[in-house]
């Protein structure tokens, strides 16, 4: 035992000392910077019973009757001629605009061309419409609902077809009044389909076209689901499937700047950027509260914490190798797996985006959860085949709401509780599930 001398102290004194030390302790926890991400914040919630798919949903995305059941109405007799999809970007994009360019062609009476997919050096690209998808099943499955030739007859076979531009049209565009003429004139057309169109226009039978070519008629090639199935059967059950977009590529095209990445990061986001700037003083506030800005691993995986989403989750990257700051996630949730580590054979060396792409996006589906940073093309495209399959734990984590709160100054538990409350409303009314061409609004 510590023997503690006898001293003669004066009390007031030491209270006064111990005044005065108390007050600048509480100064600097009070004064000091807390961060979002502070250990404290990151105390499990799971306590609490239950995760984001314990919640009871209110609303799901079923397709359409109409669609799925209804009547076919019987293709004219005669063809208005033929009709080349061009298709640019990553694979998903492609698969968005070969989704238009079906309804287009049943709209304009137009016999469908197996649609060509751009080599994009940028994309690391060099497959086909053939590459990935089996035109066979294709072809089957589209009979009844638009024609689809194989094959150009003789005399058009050795002809490139007239290309008519759609793509950078503005405004609502309209095919019957722009695009049907030049098809009536030349008979061998080829489109990009237009951001923006007139789908209010569409006969119900185009808009069957275009949910059947979309949802039921593109099947993987049989080499390529084998191994996109030997890929789900790798990787442990159950799993989360997460699409993660932070590329050097992503942020800089998002004019968004970020605070405490590495110096790796930022000089390959400063290469990415080119004419791009970044948004400063009050229009990057704004900006980055309207929910333009990529979330970080790192912030990711703070909001999966604040969906109580459990750290030894076994979680599916569904992306690239380029992700930056990936230790944001992986230190957090540490049974994280890609496609590159449970594949690593010759054949899958070989492959290129495009296949790569179809890899992620079949295990995406066939997950038993599915989370998305951004809304773009592929989480839409995944999302709506979930719903297609009646798989429901699908959910796109909200940047604009993390912004928005962390503009607010919350921050650890507090901004842990509102973001649950945030995606939790989302997850219950089954918002971005599906879009609402081809699935109909189903109240539980």
């Amino acid at each position: 035992m510590i023997q503690i001398p006898a001293v003669s102290v004066s009390v007031k004194p030491l209270f006064g000392v111990l005044v005065v030390s108390l007050s600048v302790l509480l100064a600097i926890s009070v004064l000091a910077p807390r961060s979002i991400f502070s250990q404290t914040s990151f105390s499990s919630l799971s306590r609490e019973g239950f995760d984001i798919w314990s919640v009871r949903r209110m609303v799901e995305w079923r397709p359409c009757k109409w669609w799925l059941q209804g009547h076919l109405t019987a293709l004219p007799e005669k063809s208005n001629g033929y009709i080349r999809i061009d298709c640019y970007g990553g694979l998903n994009q492609m698969r968005r605009d070969l989704c238009d360019g079906v309804g287009i062609a049943r709209l304009l009476n137009a016999t469908l061309v197996m649609p060509k997919f751009e080599v994009a050096a940028y994309w690391n690209e060099s497959s086909g419409f053939a590459d990935v998808f089996d035109v066979d099943y294709f072809i089957q499955q589209m009979t009844g609902f638009v024609r689809v030739a194989k094959e150009l007859p003789p005399e058009f076979a050795s002809k490139e077809p007239f290309p008519v531009d759609c793509s950078k049209r503005k405004g609502q565009f309209d095919y019957l009044e722009s695009v049907l003429p030049f098809l009536l004139k030349h008979h061998y057309i080829s489109i990009t389909p237009a951001m923006s169109q007139r789908r209010d226009r569409y006969p119900e039978y185009a808009k069957a076209a275009l949910c059947q070519g979309c949802y039921s008629a593109l099947r993987l090639t049989k080499s390529l689901e084998k191994k996109a199935a030997e890929l789900l059967l790798a990787i442990p059950k159950p799993f989360l499937a997460l699409h993660l977009r932070f590329e050097p590529d992503m942020v800089a095209y998002s004019q968004c700047e970020y605070s405490g990445l590495s110096p790796s990061s930022i000089e390959a986001i400063e290469a990415a950027r080119g004419d791009k700037k970044p948004w400063t003083g009050d229009l990057a506030k704004i900006w980055r509260r309207r929910g333009k800005c990529p979330l970080t691993p790192r912030e990711t995986a703070f909001i999966l914490k604040a969906l109580r989403i459990p750290t030894d989750t076994h979680i599916y990257l569904a992306a690239g190798d380029g992700i930056m700051e990936i230790e944001g996630l992986t230190s957090v949730y540490t049974n994280v797996v890609t496609k590159s580590v449970l594949l690593s054979g010759e054949d899958f060396k070989s492959m290129h985006g495009n296949t790569k792409a179809a890899l992620d996006y079949y295990v995406s589906i066939n997950s038993d959860a599915y989370m998305a940073t951004y809304f773009g093309n592929m989480d839409k495209m995944v999302a709506a085949m979930r719903a297609f399959n009646g798989f429901y734990k699908t959910l796109f984590l909200s940047r604009r709401a993390f912004s928005e709160l962390i503009y607010k100054g919350l921050r650890g538990k507090r901004l842990m509780r509102a973001l649950w409350e945030a995606h939790r409303d989302d997850f219950v009314m089954g918002i971005g599930s599906a879009l609402p061409d081809c699935f109909c609004e189903f109240k539980l």
